[in-house]
């Protein structure tokens, strides 16, 4: 099982690591506030055959996992959370109460989730599912910079989720994707769920990324 780690070089309070599962394609992210005496994280997008990596790994750098979060539900997305919750006592699960799934917390658009002193904030961004999010790093001085968005299947790098499934639409998803994603800073950094190129992160500044994305999603 292969993992890439990427390093936030924008702030000295956020660790960050980008894992991946080979099987299904799919990026787990890690975050946490290393400056905090708890030292509190979270995991975006776990899968469930990677739960026993991920928890090592927090545990190797000694962090507090508080919540496993997930910006959607679907047949090509299944989630850790149930077994992380199982195996660490304490960890809340996340996702859109427009998911219509269960978890111990439901978010909705301008919600924010503080880990520590940082937080994320909650975009909805439906099309490939109804009930699918965005969580952006927080805005301030205080936050990282640049800004970093993890976009799910919404929006992926060159590429965008399918709208062929129950709950897609290609209009839905167009709105969502120009309306909550680039809007964001030119220069936030942009991370998928998925991955089949080897790609890792783009972001809003490349003026290509936005054509192939308008091809994608011709309505």
């Amino acid at each position: 099982m292969g993992s890439f780690t990427t390093l936030s070089q924008s702030s000295p309070r956020l660790l960050f690591r980008q894992l991946f599962e080979k099987e299904s394609s799919t990026y787990t992210y890690l975050l946490a506030d290393s400056s905090h005496p708890d030292k509190p994280a979270l995991l975006i997008d776990p899968v469930d055959k990677t739960v026993d990596r991920d928890l090592s790994l927090v545990k190797e750098l000694g962090l507090k996992l508080i919540y496993a979060m997930n910006t959607h539900v679907h047949a090509d997305h299944v989630t850790g959370t149930g077994l992380i919750k199982g195996k660490v006592p304490g960890v809340k699960s996340v996702i859109s109460k427009a998911s219509g799934s269960k978890a111990d917390v439901f978010v909705e658009p301008g919600d924010k989730i503080f880990f520590g002193n940082l937080f994320l904030e909650v975009r909805a961004t439906p099309g490939h599912t109804l009930g699918c999010v965005t969580y952006v790093t927080g805005d301030g001085p205080d936050q990282p910079q640049p800004r970093m968005a993890f976009t799910g299947d919404a929006l992926l790098i060159r590429g965008c989720g399918r709208t062929d499934f129950q709950g897609g639409s290609s209009r839905q998803l167009y709105n969502s994707v120009h309306s909550q994603i680039f809007s964001l800073p030119k220069e936030t950094l942009l991370y998928p769920a998925h991955d089949y190129k080897g790609f890792t992160v783009t972001h809003n500044l490349i003026p290509l990324f936005h054509t192939y994305i308008n091809d994608c999603l011709l309505i």
